[in-house]
């Protein structure tokens, strides 16, 4: 499997920074955080675009991803909604990442006013996408927490271009076993997102394998194509541990938890 870490781990970090630390650390690619207060968001110019995809070339990192912040679920102004996704899609095509992360932020919406707004802003979003050669995720987050809720708007929208973000916390926190997430979320899936903490009732990030998120089972349902980045949410959680010093052996003991896995079969190629 690749690794990758989000920038919501070194919140305000210069991008050359942030590629030379993934790289000197192992990791693969990187989630961008993209906010008004990163150096990374649509507002850059495409001058600073090109720069961006230089200093990640030049360290051998992927860009896997531009997390943005548009909720699909939520009572909004459609043309607002698609008009911001199109902006992250755009971004993402000129960095050449294959996916934009978008959350469900339906509150507390009747649920199946929520899955039928979400789902008809997601499929007119894919079509977008597709021009783009980008894919639209949607994560596992706030109102649309499991597998199973996400399902009931990915399975209705039925596009290439439309797919999950599987982030491992959200699921658990709401009692929903890995094995029904991924059996959920496998025809959707796009990659995943780790993390670790110390309860249910402390969500501070911590160093992998110190916390109680059943990181191996999650691990245990995927293919050896998966993308796992970790999401260490330093930005909501100033008083956590850098990243930085945390990322080898973050690395590490994903590497050790797929090691331990019993081999995937292997099945006898048609002649």
């Amino acid at each position: 499997m690749k690794f990758a870490f989000s920038t919501l781990g070194v919140p305000g970090m210069a991008t050359a920074d942030v590629a030379a630390l993934a790289a000197d650390t192992g990791y693969q690619g990187v989630e961008l955080r993209v906010a008004p207060d990163e150096p990374v968001h649509p507002g850059i110019q495409m001058s600073e675009r090109a720069a961006v995809v230089k200093e990640f070339e030049r360290a051998g990192v992927e860009i896997l991803a531009v997390c943005g912040y548009t909720d699909l679920a939520a009572e909004a102004d459609e043309a607002v909604v698609l008009r911001e996704i199109g902006e992250l899609l755009w971004l993402a095509r000129d960095l050449g990442a294959p996916y934009v992360r978008v959350f469900p932020g339906g509150g507390d919406r009747d649920s199946s006013l929520a899955d039928a707004t979400a789902a008809g802003l997601l499929g007119a979003a894919a079509e977008t996408a597709a021009g783009a050669g980008v894919k639209l995720l949607l994560e596992t987050h706030d109102s649309h927490p499991t597998g199973e809720a996400l399902s009931r708007i990915l399975g209705p929208v039925g596009h290439l271009n439309a797919g999950a973000l599987w982030d491992v916390l959200h699921p658990w926190l709401a009692g929903e076993d890995p094995l029904t997430t991924h059996g959920a979320l496998a025809p959707f899936l796009g990659y995943v997102q780790v993390k670790d903490v110390a309860s249910r009732d402390d969500l501070t990030p911590i160093a992998l394998g110190e916390g109680v998120v059943p990181l191996a089972e999650c691990l245990a349902t995927l293919t050896p194509q998966t993308w796992l980045s970790w999401e260490y949410e330093k930005r909501w959680h100033p008083q956590a541990a850098d990243l930085p010093e945390l990322l080898v052996a973050g690395r590490e003991h994903l590497e050790g938890l797929l090691s331990s896995l019993p081999a995937q079969p292997t099945f006898p190629t048609a002649k």
